[in-house]
Order: C-alpha cells, then sequence, then structure tokens
C-alpha cells in the first residue's frame, strides 16, 4: 500500500505536472528506469510521424517539459549531461503515477 499525504499545494503541482501526456508518459518512463537521458529525439519511444515531429517533441523536451519539472523539483534534470532523475518531490507524484503506471491499459486512449 502506497502512503502520501499531499497538502493542497501539492495539488496544484501535481495536476500542472500531469496535465500534459509528455509529461505523464516522462514521468511514468522514470518509475521504470531511473535515471533517463534526453539525448535521444524521441527518448519515451514516442513514435513521431515525421522527423518535423520528432524535433517538435525535441524542442519541447528541452524548453518546456523538463525545465517545468526540475523547477517543480520532481525531477532533476541535469542540462549538461542530459540525465532526468527523479527529484525532490517525487514522492509526491509517485503514487499517482504508479496508479497510472498499474492501469495504463485501461486508461482512455491519449491519457498516456
Amino acid at each position: 500500500m502506497i502512503t502520501c499525504i499531499v497538502n493542497p499545494d501539492s495539488w496544484e503541482k501535481l495536476f500542472a505536472a500531469l496535465s500534459d501526456p509528455y509529461r505523464r508518459q516522462l514521468l511514468v518512463a522514470l518509475l521504470e528506469h531511473n535515471p533517463q537521458d534526453d539525448t535521444d529525439l524521441d527518448p519515451l519511444d514516442i513514435v513521431a510521424e515525421t522527423e518535423r515531429e520528432s524535433t517538435v517533441l525535441q524542442s519541447q523536451l528541452v524548453h518546456d517539459h523538463l525545465p517545468k519539472l526540475d523547477a517543480m523539483e520532481i525531477v532533476n534534470w541535469d542540462r549538461e549531461t542530459g540525465e532526468i532523475s527523479t527529484g525532490p518531490e517525487w514522492g509526491q507524484v509517485a503514487p499517482v503515477l504508479e496508479l497510472i503506471h498499474d492501469h495504463k491499459g485501461e486508461l482512455p486512449d491519449g491519457w498516456l
């Protein structure tokens, strides 16, 4: 059984972190393999239809998703090495991520 105490401010952080499908996938990937690295254009094996889509995903990862999660201290992102690991606030999102991971086959398309 997972126990997590979440204060009201943490709910906002949790929902902000999980509001984007790409961030959800990144965080769930960290459950399975910590640390990750961002050197691959498609680090989470999200299949892009075109090279342009891969470039857009990489740009979003580096300029939006990772800085946001790093600022929330949910992940630690070393911009020089590309290493992505769980941060000090990881425990605030881990229980929800484990639920998502354990039930991903039951979730509607696009949730993960």
